[in-house]
């Protein structure tokens, strides 16, 4: 049932219109297979369809006790497409609809983490630094992947990147859109950091050495293995930070650290939405909370005396 529903997302669109992107599909299959651990651990007969309200509310509240409010709210979220896809295909009825089930809340007011100006340029360090002499694949791309995420965009958005959005003469990269709720058209346009540009086009070099590189994926595997994932980005920042003498980062943290610098660099929210490709104002402040008072403590003192 589980390849079965697996087949089934790759196949159809999700509700904006748009093919599901494969880190969703596996979100979603990682959910049921939680559920299915947990059927096996309760010795539970039967398939999938016996999953009623009273059983998944047993669930959850197991899956509570070992995890947080924000994790049992995205598996909650993450079975709803399974158990709406059991009711069309098996005829059983959706616990989904029923009052009774009883809904986890995301978590709210939590500041996401901004990096600190020495990681980011640690991690950079680390990676070669931009120097022309490194000649060595990996390091060569990673440098160029640091920089690329430091330019604000999510890890998909930068992993869906081909050969053609780039525009290195002029200074840009194009993004096409995930979804329907993000930009819109045919992909914002992303201003870029000369040394951003200069760390791909060093990039792009060591690239032709590949032996995919006449395919139109940005971001290639080492030792010749074929186009980034997501799994490989999430490795390599953490490697690098690692070898840089810090713990652990995730992708997405580059984006929170990229509104703020913007923000604290004085560009205004407006613009700082349209290169992010936000549409909503809250979007702004949720990934900006993080420094939100450091800036204001800046921007206040950079007056002097009023009086």
């Amino acid at each position: 049932m589980l390849f079965e529903y697996a087949t089934y997302l790759r196949t159809v669109n999700n509700k904006h219109g748009r093919p599901y992107q494969e880190k969703t599909v596996t979100a979603y299959t990682k959910a049921v297979k939680a559920v299915a651990q947990w059927m096996d651990r309760q010795d539970m007969p039967g398939d999938f369809t016996v999953l009623d309200t009273r059983t998944l509310n047993r669930f959850f509240r197991a899956y509570y006790a070992t995890h947080d409010r924000g994790g049992t709210n995205t598996v909650q979220r993450n079975l709803r497409v399974f158990m709406a896809w059991l009711e069309e295909e098996f005829d059983v009825p959706n616990p989904y609809r029923d009052k009774k089930l009883q809904r986890y809340a995301a978590p709210t007011g939590a500041k996401p983490k901004t990096l600190a100006p020495e990681f980011v340029t640690d991690l950079l360090r680390i990676t070669g630094n931009g120097h022309p002499r490194v000649k060595e694949f990996e390091k060569v791309r990673d440098h160029a992947m640091i920089r690329v995420l430091t330019e604000g965009l999510r890890a998909e958005e930068l992993l869906s990147l081909r050969l053609g959005d780039l525009h290195l003469s002029q200074g840009l990269l194009q993004v096409v859109p995930l979804k329907d709720a993000r930009a819109a058209g045919e992909g914002r346009v992303i201003p870029l950091q000369p040394k951003t540009v200069i760390a791909l086009t060093r990039y792009l070099r060591a690239r032709e050495q590949h032996k995919l590189s006449g395919g139109e994926w940005v971001w290639l595997g080492s030792r010749n293995r074929g186009r980034l994932t997501y799994s490989g980005l999430y490795r390599m920042v953490n490697r690098r930070a690692k070898d840089a003498g810090y713990v652990s980062v995730t992708p997405h943290q580059f984006r929170h650290t990229f509104a703020n610098d913007l923000l604290s660099s004085g560009v205004s929210e407006g613009d700082v939405m349209t290169v992010a490709g936000w549409k909503s104002r809250s979007m702004v402040d949720r990934y900006a909370s993080d420094m939100a008072t450091t800036r204001a403590v800046k921007a206040v003192k950079s007056m002097g005396d009023r009086y």
